[in-house]
């Protein structure tokens, strides 16, 4: 690989600058084109993050346009419209389709077969757009989907437990939205399962799943109605997949893939446990939820299918 991953960054608002400053702060030396159709706005947020050149390693960002994604390792794209008080992430549709359509064809111009990962909402959706309007490998494509919201409920329940979330295993499954899966049945600390363990502990809380559930749901929304936008997180957590693919780990991640018959789901972009590695996704893992996860994780699928569906029919 080359000394330096090049990263292009589609997109220069909270979410994107965000990324471009969690990242250059990573252990990975990367080079990031900052591109936004406010080119004056992507110009200012890479001085400002380069000012500070003198305490980084060796990575850098700097202003770029179209052309830049000529051999770029990875495109992550946050251009959109942002979700608004109130707003459900898949009424942003309409608003975000639009914009990835120019977005892509821009891609398909300049690139040369990268990894994409898309980080827009409604990002299963968009996710799955990509993939149809750019024609590439489905591996290649990949959504920031629910490894934010996974990263939330561990924290949650860290709360919950007293343990450090670094040491739970928990996945949320699903749309990166309202018909969102907690996978409880999967859930354990140390090799023992959340239930048991909380039956060891005595630290849970009664009703405390229920609780959670809403907790993590809720979460974008409830930091949308207290300071108008989410970044830190989503950015923390693209940095993470980020390094999965440039450090080719074979981590384990709820990224937001197209299934090809994986538990019966194809046609959409959903969130899975994933491995992740250089090549994108080598794998999505077909965990034995239990019965109730399986049917709604099969109804979120048919939620985004109804959406893609009425997109269509908006044409």
């Amino acid at each position: 690989m080359k000394s330096k991953a090049k990263i292009a960054v589609i997109g220069a608002g909270f979410v994107g600058t965000t990324i471009a400053y969690t990242l250059v702060l990573g252990n990975i030396p990367v080079e990031i084109a900052l591109i936004d159709i406010n080119e004056e706005k992507a110009s200012g947020e890479a001085l400002d993050i380069m000012h500070g050149s003198g305490f980084l390693k060796s990575s850098s960002v700097y202003a770029g346009d179209y052309k830049d994604l000529k051999d770029t390792d990875i495109i992550i794209i946050t251009a959109g419209v942002n979700q608004k008080v109130g707003e459900t992430r898949l009424n942003l549709l309409k608003r975000n389709a639009s914009i990835f359509k120019t977005i892509i064809e821009n891609i398909k111009k300049y690139a040369d077969n990268p990894i994409i990962i898309v980080v827009t909402n409604p990002v299963d959706i968009l996710t799955y757009l990509t993939y149809t309007i750019s024609g590439m490998e489905r591996n290649r494509i990949i959504g920031s989907g629910t490894v934010l919201d996974s990263s939330r409920l561990k924290w949650l329940i860290g709360k919950e437990t007293g343990i450090t979330p670094q040491s739970i295993h928990a996945y949320i499954i699903g749309e990166h939205g309202d018909s969102e899966v907690p996978a409880w049945s999967r859930t354990s600390i140390a090799g023992i399962n959340l239930e048991e363990y909380c039956g060891q502990t005595g630290t849970c809380s009664p009703n405390f799943k229920t609780a959670i559930s809403l907790k993590v749901r809720n979460a974008a929304y409830d930091v949308i109605q207290k300071k108008g936008t989410t970044y830190y997180g989503i950015a923390l957590s693209v940095r993470r997949i980020v390094e999965s693919i440039l450090g080719d780990e074979h981590s384990v991640l709820t990224v937001s893939g197209i299934p090809d018959g994986e538990h019966g789901i194809s046609g959409i972009a959903i969130s899975l446990p994933a491995i992740i590695g250089k090549n994108g996704i080598e794998k999505i893992l077909q965990i034995p939820y239990a019965e109730e996860e399986l049917k709604s994780l099969i109804k979120s699928a048919d939620t985004l299918k109804a959406s893609l569906e009425n997109l269509k029919n908006q044409k």
